[in-house]
């Protein structure tokens, strides 16, 4: 009777992604990455993005998977919302990089609305504790808002994409509300 609930308590934990340790406050590591736009390329830093406003970075397993397809076709409905409120939106994954050109501009997923960037070797991932345990090689389910001082306004880990555009989104326009330029 012992061992099959030990074995069910293992299984839960296995199956549950790690949280972000990046806490709000905490001063957002800076990173370059290379990605794709409407599939042409595109370099991406993190430091130059903030001088023009807050960033909504959000990390993703893989390309071309369930939850990675439903959050990015989310992110690219509302990347207008996230313009109205002078950000830059970015998702970076490790997963199937493979894919990343194609993903950047397919309408049902990236729609072309934002860039995609790819992180290899999860250097990026790691500056932000955003690997995926149960998979390694593959980044979390990780979204971050970012303030212009580098400071981390949200940090929302969860393994289905459903609420990190609300998420997201609602903590920065509290965020713009409180910073009216």
């Amino acid at each position: 009777m012992k061992k099959p609930l030990l074995a069910l308590a293992l299984a839960g934990l296995i199956a549950t992604p790690a949280l972000a340790a990046l806490s709000e406050g905490a001063v957002a590591p800076d990173f370059s990455a290379n990605g794709y736009q409407a599939g042409k390329p595109i370099s991406f830093h993190l430091d130059a993005a903030l001088k023009k406003g807050p960033v909504v970075l959000y990390f993703f397993p893989a390309v071309h998977t369930g939850g990675c397809n439903i959050e990015a076709h989310d992110f690219a409905e509302a990347a207008d919302a996230f313009k109205k409120e002078g950000a830059t939106l970015i998702g970076i994954t490790a997963g199937n990089l493979d894919q990343l050109q194609i993903f950047s501009n397919e309408t049902q997923y990236c729609s072309g609305k934002f860039p995609v960037a790819a992180d290899p070797d999860l250097k990026i991932a790691s500056a932000y504790d955003s690997k995926l345990v149960v998979r390694p090689g593959w980044s979390n389910r990780t979204s971050y808002v970012i303030t212009p001082d580098h400071k981390v306004l949200l940090a929302y880990s969860d393994g289905h994409p459903d609420k990190h555009v609300d998420m997201t989104l609602n903590a920065l326009k509290a965020w713009r509300a409180a910073h009216p330029e």
